[in-house]
């Protein structure tokens, strides 16, 4: 556990007690704080009861009275739709708000630090799609290379739960919209923005406001280094803003199509190569093709920032290479589940908009396309361009037809309303060479309780069909 410094004695509501909450609260305990708690649900009170916290809820008169900090979780909003009442009631009696990344970035640095020859390090990642993908790449690389490393935030463990870094160790963090943009202290020595496309835009007020909530982490704190992803216009101007021109190393601009061989420092892929050029020249080059864990451009610009990053911590081209070949994957993101008759199975359930479910729709040639559920904001168009290698689509979901309406006449479209039928129906269909891929380009919450469940339930019944 990080306690949490700078809060001794100080008393501090804690706002919804789920993971990150709770974690907050015991930390804020370890650091002499007097942790006060609070979440909307009687099962939230009830955790944090059985551990011993008090309970106070802040909306009421005079329950902030002496309260030096209100710290929330990220999924209750502070802004925009609208703030929660008790947010409300902070904000109007001058009670500071942060949240736990916040805390981690107070505390994180330890008095023995001094003493350490190789002072641990601190890696954050955001951005729109790819983030747990490159975090836990990330991990993995400096892992293989011998360095002690951590991951935590929105992937693994929460941030104030991990251990003290050791001395030369890396804590890497995902870290969503969410997180960053309430953060009151965002101090990564290295900042990564993998790519930004339309995503929880009620909750930023607009595309604006959720590209201001992701440029905070490299705003405020300033990182040694900056990774960005320079495929879209904000990631090229959030390269430009943080470089004193093109030769200024601290920012390593990354592509997934792309050549970018200025004077500077660069890693880009094109045609299934990742190239490393520095000043102009190329110092390496790794054939991303066969490597099953990171399949298609998306992953390959996911294998470019973690390589950057490796290599910004000291990590050689050859052991880069030989981490990403023996990286797994992650559940649920392009994750291989099964090979069969010649026919590859892909649970992509974390692909929930239509840029991410885009990118999955590239990464294969010939696909069945399990698709559908709660639909986003902006309609189904911009999948219309990646449709071409598309065999079949089996719509799930309770608006199923509808979804289907979407996607135009130009792929053939099955509704099947349940993962059940879908399943079924793609593994009837497929043949040699093909693949049949979840990827719904939509939330999981008409049917599922997340992207995971269904996720699982795509995985359970493609193994009970194959026989894996």
């Amino acid at each position: 556990m990080i306690p949490v410094r700078g809060l001794d004695g100080e008393k501090v509501v804690i706002l919804g007690l789920g993971r990150s909450g709770l974690t907050a609260a015991r930390a804020i305990l370890a650091g002499g704080g007097e942790p006060l708690c609070w979440d909307d649900g009687a099962a939230g009170r009830e955790r944090a009861e059985a551990e011993g916290f008090a309970l106070v809820d802040p909306t009421r008169a005079g329950a902030l009275a002496g309260v030096s900090l209100l710290v929330t979780s990220p999924g209750i909003p502070h802004l925009y739709p609208a703030p929660h009442p008790a947010i409300a009631a902070a904000l109007k009696a001058g009670v500071p708000v942060d949240n736990d990344i916040g805390l981690f970035f107070r505390s994180v640095a330890a008095d023995d630090w001094d003493t350490m020859d190789k002072i641990p390090r601190v890696v954050a990642v955001t951005g729109s799609n790819g983030k747990s993908t490159t975090s836990a790449l990330i991990a993995h690389l400096l892992a293989e290379a011998g360095r002690p490393v951590q991951l935590a935030g929105n992937i693994g463990r929460g941030v104030l739960d991990i251990d003290p870094p050791e001395e030369g160790g890396v804590v890497v963090l995902e870290l969503s919209s969410y997180q960053t943009e309430l953060a009151r202290a965002l101090t990564p020595d290295i900042a990564v923005f993998t790519n930004l496309s339309p995503d929880h835009l009620d909750r930023h007020g607009g595309y604006g406001g959720y590209f201001a909530a992701k440029r905070r982490l490299f705003a405020e704190g300033g990182p040694d280094r900056a990774v960005i992803g320079v495929d879209e216009a904000e990631g090229q101007f959030l390269a430009d803003q943080m470089g004193e021109g093109l030769a200024d190393d601290r920012v390593i601009r990354v592509s997934a199509g792309q050549k970018l061989d200025g004077p500077g420092w660069s890693v880009f892929a094109r045609k299934g190569f990742l190239a490393e050029y520095r000043k102009g020249r190329q110092v390496a080059s790794i054939d991303l093709r066969g490597i099953k864990g990171l399949p298609g451009a998306h992953n390959h610009q996911n294998a470019c920032a973690a390589y950057a990053v490796a290599r910004t911590l000291g990590a050689a081209p050859r052991l880069v290479e030989a981490g990403l070949h023996s990286f797994a994957g992650l559940p649920h993101r392009s994750q291989l589940v099964a090979e069969a008759a010649g026919v590859r199975f892909v649970n992509d359930s974390k692909a929930t908009n239509v840029d991410s479910a885009a990118k999955a729709l590239q990464a294969f040639d010939r696909i069945r396309w399990i698709c559908g559920g709660l639909e986003k904001e902006g309609g189904l168009a911009g999948l219309h361009p990646y449709l071409g290698q598309v065999a079949r689509a089996y719509v799930i979901g309770r608006e199923a037809e509808h979804f289907a309406l979407g996607l135009g006449a130009g792929v053939a479209t099955e509704i099947c309303g349940t993962m059940e039928r879908a399943v079924a129906r793609a593994v009837e269909d497929a043949a040699p060479g093909e693949t049949v891929l979840l990827a719904p380009a939509a939330a999981s919450f008409d049917q599922y309780d997340s992207f995971e469940r269904r996720g699982e339930d795509f995985v359970a019944r493609v193994r009970a069909l194959i026989g894996a």
